[in-house]
C-alpha cells in the first residue's frame, strides 16, 4: 500500500511549486498550489525520496506465498478441523482461544482478510505492476497459492471478511465468489454474527456489498480514459444492472444478463465513452445503446 501511495503521490506533488532558490524569482503557480506548498512545507527533494521508497520496500514471503508480516511463517498451525468439530461455529476464534487460556496471536490464524486485502484494493494487473516496481515477481500461480493459503487460515469473524473475500475470489477464482457474496449480503438480515445486529447494523459491510456488486462482480475499473469491465460469470445471479456517472455523463446504464452487457449512454454533447472488455474495445456515443457479447 505504501508503494502505491508513494508512486501515485508523485504526480500531484510534482505539480506543487518548488521552494524558491536563492537569487531566483519563485516559479509561477496557482494560489492554491502555493498555499498547499507553504502549509505542508513541501521540499522538492521529497519527490526523489518518494521514488526511492516506492521501489525499496521489503515484502516478506514464506512457503511460496506473501507473508502477512515478517515471521508469520514461524507461528504455530492451528488444528482447524478439531476446533470446528468441537465448537461448530468458530467465527470468533479469538474469544474461543481466550476462554481456553490461549491466544490467537500464537497461530497462523486471522479473524478476517489481512494479506488478502491486496486483492481487494488492487486488480491483478495493478498488483503485478506494484510488485514488479519493488523488484518481486508476482505471477498468477503465486497469487492463487496465496489466496488458498489464507482462506484456509481465516475464521471470518467479521462481517467485512466475506465482503473482502468475495472481491478477492471474483478476481482470482471467479466461480467461487458467489458463496462469499451471499454471506456478505445476508450478514445483518440473518444476523450471522449471532446477536450483533440488535446492537446496530454493520453499515460499512452494507455499503461494501453494493460496491461489490457494482465494481467487484462487474470488474469495473476506470483507467486510461477507459471504462473497463470484466464481469464474473455467476449463474446464480442471472441479471442485474445499475447506473453510474462517468466523465460527465449522468445516468450511464449498465445491465448484465446471459453472457451479455447492455450499455446505454444518455444523449448529451459529451465525448463518446470508450468501453474495454477482456477481448476488445468499443466506443459508445451519447444517445446510443449497445449490446456486447461477453467473452467466455
Amino acid at each position: 500500500m505504501n508503494c502505491w501511495r508513494r508512486s501515485r503521490g508523485r504526480a500531484p506533488a510534482a505539480a506543487l511549486p518548488r521552494p524558491r532558490s536563492r537569487g531566483r524569482a519563485p516559479a509561477a503557480a496557482p494560489p492554491r498550489r502555493r498555499e498547499l506548498a507553504d502549509r505542508t512545507g513541501f521540499d522538492g527533494g521529497e519527490l526523489e525520496l518518494w521514488e526511492d521508497v516506492s521501489r525499496s520496500l521489503h515484502v516478506p514471503f514464506h512457503n511460496g506465498v506473501i507473508s502477512q508480516f515478517e515471521g508469520y511463517g514461524e507461528l504455530a498451525e492451528l488444528d482447524w478441523a478439531v476446533y470446528t468439530a468441537k465448537y461448530g461455529d468458530i467465527r470468533r476464534l479469538d474469544r474461543i482461544l481466550e476462554a481456553e487460556g490461549d491466544t490467537v496471536n500464537r497461530y497462523k490464524a486471522s479473524k478476517q482478510a489481512d494479506a488478502l486485502m491486496l486483492g481487494h484494493l488492487f486488480s491483478p494487473a495493478e498488483l503485478r505492476a506494484l510488485f514488479d516496481r519493488l523488484g518481486y515477481r508476482l505471477d498468477d500461480e503465486t497469487w492463487r497459492r496465496t489466496v488458498d493459503y489464507y482462506l484456509a487460515r481465516t475464521s471470518h469473524g467479521s462481517t467485512l471478511s466475506a465482503l473482502v473475500h468475495g472481491w478477492v475470489l471474483a478476481r482470482a477464482r471467479r466461480a467461487e465468489a458467489w458463496t462469499f457474496v451471499q454471506e456478505a449480503l445476508a450478514g445483518d438480515i440473518a444476523d450471522l454474527q449471532g446477536g450483533t445486529t440488535a446492537e446496530g447494523i454493520h453499515l460499512g459491510a452494507m455499503a461494501g456489498t453494493l460496491d461489490l456488486v457494482q465494481r467487484g462482480l462487474t470488474g469495473l475499473e476506470t483507467r486510461g480514459d477507459t471504462l473497463r469491465l470484466d464481469p464474473v460469470p455467476i449463474p446464480e445471479l442471472s441479471e442485474y444492472g445499475f447506473s453510474i456517472r462517468y466523465r460527465g455523463h449522468w445516468g450511464v446504464r449498465l445491465r448484465l444478463r446471459s453472457g451479455q452487457l447492455h450499455i446505454t449512454v444518455p444523449d448529451s454533447d459529451r465525448d463518446p465513452i470508450v468501453v474495454a472488455l477482456a477481448d476488445r474495445t468499443v466506443s459508445v456515443v451519447p444517445g446510443e445503446s449497445r449490446t456486447l457479447a461477453l467473452p467466455d
